[in-house]
């Protein structure tokens, strides 16, 4: 059956989030509704809609209405559709009061980052701009930016994990460096709106987030340690595979915005990450293949230089803040990579 995994996890978040009632009559936007995070968060509220009778309404806001539409159906009671680019200048004006917002809409691919600098950094930090505008003018009752772990910089001694008051050091020239550095902008243009206009805006920095629903063409690296492993094909690795952070669920991710976004602290980060699944990409690869293929698959090691990957790292994440909100991960390494597969799979049938 075509997304049983996704329908499985949207049901699961729909059965165990526990603030479901101060969603009741709201109206939520969600940016870049049709990647992702913002596609699976929709299609969350949507469930708490559907599965638990919350009177909620959600505004996708997308680039592509039709696209959007393939996704969730046409514009209803439950869900309408705003067309916007975060590339302009044009303000950010909804036809509907938001009452809530998440911020997705942002460049994602590495290779974006080296080969349109310019666009990476005035579409993060630009398109933030717009939404706190809108934010103060408009009385948003509270807002989440998704930011990145890849605010954090380069930082090579993981023996102490990384919490939200800490730093590495991020190089302004390295043409890399646009998109954390832009997000690293736009998280303080949040705090500063929070601070000098009472904005209820939140920061959530996020680990690598996957699982169902990602693209079968997706490019990122667990995109193509699980092709490998489903075509029975070597992991070659283009890098030495030093570079190591934490990862974190798709679903997990949804319930820690809703979190922040509900009980969080105006002008404040929070990690959000499964701090078990620290791990460096060429321990990942190894794990992928001797879980899901040992006969067929090993890890090869081929470094190919200007792919636009990010400095060599260790972000080892802290997440005592956002637990203290109340939040945890469920979803470990190995059970993430299998439900990717498994969703990844199904898209092939």
């Amino acid at each position: 059956m075509k997304e049983r995994i996704l329908k499985e996890d949207i049901s699961y978040f729909a059965d165990t989030f526990p603030f479901s009632a101060a969603l009741e009559g709201k109206t939520i936007a969600v940016t870049g509704a049709t990647g992702l995070l913002g596609a699976c968060m929709v299609r969350c509220l949507l469930a708490l809609r559907t599965e638990k009778g919350i009177n909620l309404h959600v505004v996708a806001v997308v680039r592509n209405v039709q696209k959007a539409e393939r996704m969730f159906g046409q514009a209803s009671d439950e869900i309408s559709y705003y067309s916007y680019d975060f590339s302009c200048v044009e303000p950010f004006t909804p036809t509907k009061k938001i009452d809530y917002l998440f911020h997705f809409a942002a460049p994602t691919a590495s290779k974006d980052f080296v080969e349109h600098p310019v666009e990476t950094m005035n579409t993060v930090y630009g398109g933030m701009q717009n939404l706190l505008s809108y934010a103060h003018q408009n009385g948003v009752t509270s807002m989440v930016l998704a930011s990145t772990l890849e605010v954090y910089g380069t930082v090579t001694d993981d023996r102490r994990s990384l919490t939200e008051d800490m730093q590495g050091y991020l190089d302004p020239m390295a043409t890399r460096s646009s998109y954390p550095l832009a997000k690293r902008a736009a998280e303080a243009l949040c705090h500063n709106y929070a601070d000098e206009y009472g904005v209820h805006v939140k920061v959530a920095r996020l680990a690598q987030t996957f699982g169902a629903g990602v693209n079968g063409n997706d490019n990122r690296v667990f995109a193509q340690f699980a092709r490998s492993v489903m075509k029975n094909e070597d992991i070659i690795l283009h890098t030495t595979g030093e570079l190591s952070r934490c990862y974190c669920y798709t679903i997990d991710a949804v319930t820690a915005m809703l979190y922040i976004l509900l009980r969080g602290k105006d002008g404040e980060a929070y990690n959000v990450a499964n701090e078990d699944t620290y791990i460096s990409i060429r321990e990942m690869a190894e794990l992928v293949a001797s879980t899901f293929n040992p006969q067929r698959v090993k890890v090869v090691i081929q470094p190919q230089e200007g792919l636009g990957y990010s400095p060599t790292t260790k972000l080892r994440l802290a997440t005592q803040r956002i637990q203290e909100l109340g939040w945890k991960a469920h979803f470990g390494l190995k059970e993430m990579f299998r439900r990717l597969i498994l969703s990844m799979e199904e898209e092939q049938v």
